[in-house]
């Protein structure tokens, strides 16, 4: 019996290290950023890594700011946060039930 508890003890310990796993790719990044009257934006390209439900990913030295009315783009670095497949799937459960939230969202013209 004490044999079966420690096997099953051992499975839910793989089961959690499995859902928490994550792995790490550093890849070169295209920052494109603009700060006009006609457009605000901040755009990281990533080259050689796909980002899913769930990922992280952490740009490095990317300017704080920057002059208003400059376009710049700023090739760096990013650090790329894999997370396991069971916490991708539930991610993307608990992502599309809470897509009601957007709906109380209204633009005005």
């Amino acid at each position: 019996m004490d044999a079966l508890l420690i096997a099953g003890a051992g499975g839910a310990v793989a089961l959690v290290a499995w859902f928490v796993a994550q792995r790490r790719v550093k890849v070169p990044c295209e920052l494109d950023l603009e700060a006009t009257e006609g457009h605000f934006h901040a755009h990281a390209v990533l080259e050689g890594a796909l980002v899913h439900e769930g990922d992280e990913v952490l740009v490095h030295d990317a300017p704080r700011a920057i002059p208003l009315g400059e376009v710049r783009t700023v090739s760096t670095t990013a650090t790329v946060t894999h997370v396991s497949w069971p916490r991708r799937l539930l991610v993307r459960v608990l992502g599309t039930s809470q897509v009601t939230d957007l709906y109380e969202v209204g633009f005005e013209g």
